[in-house]
């Protein structure tokens, strides 16, 4: 498990329903653009909008899909320890290769209490667990390289998502565990850094509109060219601005990434409300900022 691994978007129909066609061709898509993984049901699938119910659906839904091609990383994580193990059973048995827990959310559970919650799920299930280390969306500290190297020693986790705002921990992780051990870059700042650093892989949201240009980032940097990685993040940084600083506001990333596919003739789906989609006008906004600043080869030619 290395590589480049979209945050999967899931797509909804215009009422909200679970559109299983629409989310079956966007992650064949990213497969054929050549990534190496997919996470299902994470932040950018909208998890928390999503019924236990449609969590199980979507993620057998992307196997279906998948066919093998690819693992899949399944977003398992709920507040509550029971539920999570129960979606990380129904993922082992689903097919997946390993589970994405989030972080506890809401409550303000203790250090101690975090990590009892990742021992139980463990003791509970077959399935490899991965950390979601995402504090800035959950009620709680960041888990830290001895926290994680710990529970790694113990068994009970083979894995993280470091979605932090500095990619420091990902050369710390390298250092504190073996190669038994996945830590991926889950930021869109710095894949660059995280990769020359050692990551395993990079998970972002952004992967759903650029998965063969990360690609290529990571081929170069395996490869040792950095001239040329600075070349190609240099060729996404245009497509990450308009995440970071977008012409739209009031919108979430996710509404970003769907009108871009949107722009692009591919599946796009809808988001779940409260999350709103681009209306007419935000679109054109965005199709302008794009022609003004275009990202070469964020993804394959547009389908118009």
């Amino acid at each position: 498990m290395r590589g480049v691994w979209p945050a999967a978007l899931t797509m909804f129909d215009a009422e909200g329903r679970l559109d299983e066609d629409a989310t079956a061709a966007h992650l064949d898509l990213l497969v054929t653009e050549g990534v190496h993984g997919l996470v299902v049901g994470g932040t950018s699938g909208e998890f928390v909008a999503l019924t236990d119910a449609e969590r199980r659906r979507l993620l057998e839904v992307a196997v279906e899909a998948v066919a093998g091609r690819v693992a899949i990383l399944a977003g398992t994580g709920t507040y509550a320890t029971s539920a999570t193990i129960a979606l990380t059973r129904h993922a082992q048995e689903a097919g997946a290769a390993a589970a994405l827990v989030v972080l506890p959310y809401f409550q303000r559970p203790s250090r101690e209490e975090v990590l009892g919650h990742y021992r139980r799920v463990a003791a509970a299930t077959d399935l490899p667990l991965w950390v979601y280390n995402i504090p800035a969306n959950a009620a709680t500290d960041p888990l830290t390289t001895a926290d994680l190297a710990g529970l790694y020693r113990e068994g009970v986790v083979s894995g993280v998502k470091s979605t932090l705002p500095t990619v420091h921990q990902i050369h710390e992780l390298r250092a504190a565990t073996d190669e038994g051990f996945r830590a991926f870059y889950g930021g869109f700042t710095a894949p660059l850094e995280a990769m020359a650093g050692g990551a395993h892989g990079w998970i972002s949201g952004l992967l759903n509109v650029a998965p063969a240009t990360a690609v290529e980032l990571w081929d170069a940097v395996g490869a040792g060219d950095l001239p040329r990685a600075r070349d190609i993040w240099a060729r996404l940084l245009p497509l990450r601005r308009l995440v970071t600083d977008p012409a739209v506001r009031g919108v979430s990333d996710l509404a970003l990434y769907r009108g871009l596919l949107r722009i692009w003739g591919r599946p796009a789906g809808f988001c779940r409300p409260p999350l709103r989609d681009l209306d007419p006008a935000e679109l054109s906004m965005l199709e302008k900022t794009l022609q003004a600043a275009p990202p070469q080869h964020a993804t394959s030619t547009p389908r118009n």
